[in-house]
C-alpha cells in the first residue's frame, strides 16, 4: 500500500524526511515533499524487507557520475547473461538473466559493465553496518537485501519502526550512495512482496486490514519456493492465482502437493510464522564463467576452473563460512546444462580443496555428456554451510591436508598485503606465461 490506497487513513509519514503528515494533505509541512505515505498500521507493523534498487547497476552509475541518466547493463560479453539492468534499461524491456545478445538488441545504446563482485560485497557490508544500527535482527537474503525485525526498538531510535526506516534508507542513500525500497508488513512474506510495489526508491505497507485482498489476484508463482514444476502442477490443477489455493482446504493441499502444501495455505491466508533470523547463512555461493569461444579440451576446462575455485573461496571465507557440498555446472554448446554434486566429509573453505573436487565432477559430468560436445560456461558453488571456525579439519587419512591448508594460508596472507594477483599456483597461469606476466 503506497501513497493515497487508503485515502482515509489518519496516520500519515513524509516518506522523504520521515515528519508527521496530517490526513489528505498534499505535501510534507516540514520539507514540502509530495512523497507521503498513510496507512492506518503504520505506527504498529514492525517486519520490513530493505531491497537495494538496480544494485550492481546504482554502484556502477555511482562511481561514474556520466553514467547517470544512462542505460547500464552489468553482465557478460556477448555470450553470457545480464547480472543486473539499471530501470532505463528495464523500460526498454532488459532484465536479469536475459542473454546479452538480446539486451542489447532491445537497449543497443547501453553501457555494458563487467561485474565486480568483490565490489559489490564491499558495498553491501556497509549497508549491512547500516541496517544493524537499526536492528540486531538482521537476516541477509543476499547481498543487497534483507529482512529486518524492528519490534521492541521504538525506545532505543525513540521513533516507530516506519519512522526508523525511512531514515535508515536515506542514510544508505547518503552515506553509501545507492538507493533502496522498504516494504513493511507484519511478516516475512508479505514484507517482500510489498518492497517490490514501488521501486524505486519505495516504501510501501502491507497491513492485516488489506492482506487478503492484496493477495487474491496475484499469480502463485509469488509465493516463495514455487518454482516451474509446481507452478505446471498447480495450472494443470486450474489454481492460477493466490485467492484460488485460499480456497481450497489446507488438508486437500497438503494431500495434493505434500509438505509444500501448507506453505502454499498458510501463505494463501497471509500468514507467515518464520521468524527474522541474523546471520543466516546462503544457501549457496557461486561463480561461473562463459567462454567467449566453446573449449572441448578437458584440460582447458581445468584451468579455466580453477580461478573460479579460488574465487569462490575467497568468498566463503570473507564470510567466514565453510560448506560441505560441491556442485559444478556445465553447459554445452547447444544449450544442454550438466550439473554433478559431491558431499564432503567435512566442512570446507580452501580453494584447493574445492578444486579437486570439483574436477573430479566436471569429469563425471563430461563422461555423462554426449561424445564430442564442447561446452560454452563452466561453473563451481558451494552449499551446506556451517561456521568457518569447522572449516578443514585434521584428516588421518589425508597427512598432506594439513600442508595444502597452511600454504592457502600463507597465500591468502600475501594477497592481502600485495593484492590478489601477487601470488598463485602454477594452474592459474594461462598457458606460455610466467609468474608476473598477464
Amino acid at each position: 500500500m503506497t501513497t493515497d490506497s487508503i485515502a482515509t487513513a489518519a496516520v500519515g509519514l513524509c516518506r522523504n524526511c520521515a515528519a508527521d503528515v496530517a490526513p489528505h494533505a498534499a505535501r510534507c509541512s516540514a520539507c514540502g515533499s509530495p512523497r507521503r505515505i498513510f496507512h492506518p498500521e503504520l505506527r504498529t507493523l514492525s517486519i520490513a524487507h530493505l531491497d537495494c534498487d538496480a544494485f550492481y547497476a546504482s554502484v556502477e552509475k555511482r562511481d561514474d557520475p556520466s553514467l547517470r541518466d544512462k542505460p547500464v547493463i552489468v553482465g557478460g560479453g556477448q555470450r553470457g547473461v545480464v547480472s543486473a539492468a539499471c530501470y532505463i534499461a528495464r523500460i526498454r524491456g532488459v532484465h536479469s538473466a536475459m542473454p546479452m545478445f538480446k539486451a542489447l538488441k532491445l537497449c543497443p545504446d547501453a553501457t555494458v559493465i563487467r561485474p565486480d563482485m568483490d565490489k559489490y560485497v564491499r558495498v553491501g557490508r556497509q549497508i549491512r553496518d547500516l541496517m544493524r544500527d537499526v536492528s540486531p535482527l538482521v537476516e541477509p537474503l543476499s547481498v543487497d537485501e534483507a529482512f529486518l525485525d524492528l519490534r521492541g526498538t521504538e525506545r532505543l531510535h525513540r521513533a516507530s519502526p516506519a519512522v526508523a526506516l525511512i531514515r535508515l534508507i536515506n542514510r544508505i542513500e547518503r552515506d553509501v550512495g545507492v538507493t533502496a525500497s522498504i516494504g513493511l508488513s507484519y511478516n516475512k512474506f508479505l514484507a517482500k512482496l510489498a518492497s517490490d510495489i514501488d521501486k524505486p526508491r519505495g516504501f510501501a505497507v502491507i497491513g492485516e486490514i488489506e492482506a487478503l485482498d492484496f493477495l487474491d489476484g496475484l499469480p502463485v508463482t509469488r509465493i516463495w519456493g514455487v518454482g516451474k514444476a509446481l507452478h505446471r502442477k498447480l495450472a494443470s490443477d486450474g489454481l492460477h492465482t493466490i485467492g484460488q489455493l485460499r480456497s481450497i482446504d489446507e488438508a486437500r493441499l497438503v494431500r495434493r502437493y505434500g509438505s509444500m502444501g501448507l506453505r502454499l495455505a498458510r501463505f494463501s491466508h497471509g500468514q507467515d510464522t518464520r521468524q527474522v533470523t541474523p546471520h543466516s547463512p546462503p544457501k549457496n555461493i557461486s561463480n561461473e564463467t562463459t567462454f567467449s569461444e566453446d573449449i572441448a579440451d578437458r584440460d582447458e576446462l581445468a584451468r579455466r576452473l580453477w580461478p573460479l575455485c579460488e574465487k569462490l573461496s575467497g568468498r566463503v571465507k570473507a564470510r567466514d563460512l565453510a560448506g560441505r557440498t560441491v556442485t559444478v555446472k556445465l553447459k554445452t554448446s547447444k544449450f544442454q546444462g550438466l550439473t554433478r554434486s559431491q558431499a564432503l566429509p567435512d566442512p570446507t573453505q580452501l580453494a584447493e580443496t574445492l578444486y579437486r573436487t570439483a574436477l573430479a565432477l566436471v569429469g563425471r559430468a563430461i563422461d555423462g555428456a554426449p561424445r564430442g560436445s564442447s561446452y560454452r560456461l563452466i561453473g563451481v558453488g558451494l552449499s551446506n554451510f556451517t561456521d568457518g571456525l569447522s572449516a578443514d579439519p585434521p584428516d588421518l587419512a589425508d597427512p598432506d591436508a594439513a600442508q595444502r591448508k597452511r600454504i592457502e594460508q600463507v597465500m591468502d596472507e600475501v594477497r592481502g598485503k600485495l593484492g590478489a594477483d601477487a601470488i598463485t599456483k602454477g594452474r592459474g597461469l594461462k598457458p606460455g606465461t610466467r609468474q608476473g606476466e598477464s
